[in-house]
């Protein structure tokens, strides 16, 4: 009876019934045993307040992953539904085959082949020399590290290839890729075709272009020309027949670079001192020198300066006194050419003839610097051409103002003036310009916009001068030819017209650009021929008019320029 009692005295309190536990609480225990030497086991029920905690936690995640799929599916159901599906497919751009460029006969100078890539077609340009600032180069298509396209398109980067982008590229094309969860493709199908680019028909002789080249390469490497330059064109349109650099880059790697060799010799050729992307035709400013004096001389016509049979004494110097007692101030000719007139003046290159009919001297009276930069603007001098080529430079004349800018509110002096006479003193001016001005000397005063695109009818503007004065600057010229400075363009077979020019460069003057302009048939001059050699050793006066006999003379046997 007494354990009954402590039994009943001692059951729980939530129930009348005893719960297993607390008839098995002790069992695996001895008696007696000591809990603080850790003998037997002490177990003891839950807590009710931790089941409590733990179905809190359980519900709220319950609601937080209902939220989720109700963000899912429901509420932004349809944003998600487009990213899976744009997981599974992708659209691909497909390339269009790009324009073919080709010279005015019809030879490939441009063209597209199969690459490694198939999805990118390989740009391949002509392997001759002599082409690369003419026809540039190209940017491929690029992707990123994930194989997505960034850029999606050629993109032409100089020359040609950058100047008729737009014409040569044709529009890309469409294709959906199915891609299963493994990246494999499960199909695919082209939804929009590419559309080919169109082919671009250049004015450039391919036959010409090269043997320019080779003349001016091989003279600038004999002669030690660091760079050299030529441009032949159609003084009647403009058209463009052959334009040459040298140095060149090789557009060929620049396009497809693909070794570690080649990619050394792009990051060479972009730091070289050789200017290899400067396209010297269009974007080369130099000094003229002599060139300038038949627009002096026609100007001098125009205003009534000077008669064309009125002579003027060249004893190799023109000296004027110092009022003040001091040294007298010199200005030299290149040699004593004793009395001359317009047209021997023009033949032989007398400096002190020019100097007289552009700035005074004595009784004869000169131009001065306001209209002579008045006449040199009016022949083209200090305007860009507008060729279709990228990257053009305009030229300089000097001016009172621009001495004023240049040289902080310099005062401008006579002797600006007679420098400025013979295409010295700051006159720089680029082989095209010079091009297209001599063109309007012989095609009856029509300044024509140079193209490189045959069959593109191009702007011209007419410049009003006297034709006998015009009549005078050609003899002037073409007696350069018979018995002047341009003697070794005196080519049997074909008559030429020619004015020679030479200018100092260099800190010291210790080097020197050689210069020629030639234009032919004499008669009925059709084209004309400008050659710049530059930087030579000084005295090497000779280097122009040597790489154009060579170009003349080839033109005479290969094609029908000449005629």
């Amino acid at each position: 009876m007494n354990l009954f009692r402590r039994i009943l005295k001692n059951r729980p309190k939530y129930g009348t019934m005893l719960n297993p536990e607390d008839i098995f609480l002790d069992s695996r225990n001895k008696p007696g045993f000591d809990e603080h030497k850790l003998e037997g086991s002490f177990e003891k029920p839950l807590p009710k307040t931790l089941s409590h905690v733990s179905l809190l936690v359980i519900g709220v995640g319950f609601l937080f992953l209902g939220g989720k799929l109700y963000s899912l599916q429901i509420s932004q159901g349809e944003y998600y539904k487009e990213r899976a599906e744009n997981n599974a497919v992708k659209i691909i751009p497909v390339f269009p085959l790009r324009g073919v460029i080709e010279d005015r006969n019809g030879s490939l100078l441009a063209f597209n082949r199969e690459s490694e890539d198939s999805e990118i077609l390989e740009r391949k340009y002509i392997e001759e020399p002599g082409f690369s600032s003419i026809l540039g180069y190209v940017s491929y298509p690029k992707k990123d590290q994930s194989g997505v396209f960034w850029q999606e398109e050629y993109v032409g980067k100089d020359g040609a290839e950058k100047q008729f982008q737009d014409e040569l590229l044709g529009v890309k094309g469409e294709r959906i890729i199915e891609i299963s969860a493994r990246q494999e493709i499960v199909s695919q199908n082209v939804t929009k075709k590419p559309i080919s680019g169109r082919n671009v028909k250049l004015t450039i002789d391919g036959k010409v272009q090269k043997k320019m080249y080779e003349s001016i390469k091989s003279l600038a490497e004999k002669a030690s020309f660091e760079a050299a330059s030529a441009v032949l064109m159609d003084a009647r349109n403009g058209e463009i027949i052959g334009l040459v650099n040298y140095p060149e880059y090789d557009n060929n790697i620049m396009t497809n670079s693909k070794t570690e060799e080649e990619r050394r010799i792009i990051a060479k050729d972009l730091v070289s001192s050789e200017n290899k992307f400067l396209n010297r035709p269009v974007s080369g400013l130099f000094i003229p020198g002599s060139t300038v004096k038949p627009f002096v001389a026609l100007a001098a016509l125009e205003e009534k300066i000077i008669s064309p049979l009125q002579n003027i004494y060249s004893s190799g110097q023109l000296v004027i006194k110092n009022r003040y007692g001091g040294p007298d101030t010199i200005f030299r000719d290149w040699k004593k050419h004793g009395y001359v007139d317009m047209r021997e003046a023009l033949a032989v290159s007398s400096d002190e003839y020019f100097y007289q009919i552009g700035g005074g001297f004595l009784d004869q009276k000169g131009l001065g610097i306001n209209r002579i930069h008045s006449y040199m603007k009016k022949y083209g001098l200090e305007s860009e051409t507008g060729v279709n080529l990228p990257g053009e430079m305009s030229g300089v004349i000097p001016s009172i103002e621009w001495k004023k800018a240049k040289f902080k509110n310099s005062e401008w002096r006579i002797g600006d003036t007679y420098h400025t006479s013979i295409g010295q003193f700051g006159f720089l001016i680029t082989p095209l310009e010079l091009t297209r001005s001599y063109a309007l000397l012989v095609n009856g005063g029509y300044l024509v916009t140079p193209t490189i695109r045959l069959g593109e009818k191009t702007a011209s503007t007419k410049v009003p001068f006297e034709d006998e004065n015009i009549k005078v600057i050609k003899e002037g010229m073409r007696q350069a030819v018979t018995g002047g400075t341009a003697h070794l363009l005196n080519i049997g077979g074909v008559s030429v017209g020619a004015k020679t020019g030479t200018a100092e460069v260099g800190a010291k003057k210790e080097k020197v650009n050689s210069l020629v302009v030639a234009y032919f048939p004499a008669d009925n001059p059709k084209y004309v021929l400008t050659v710049v050699m530059e930087k030579a050793k000084a005295g090497n006066t000779f280097g122009a008019p040597i790489a154009a006999s060579e170009i003349v003379t080839f033109l005479r046997d290969e094609t029908d320029y000449t005629k």
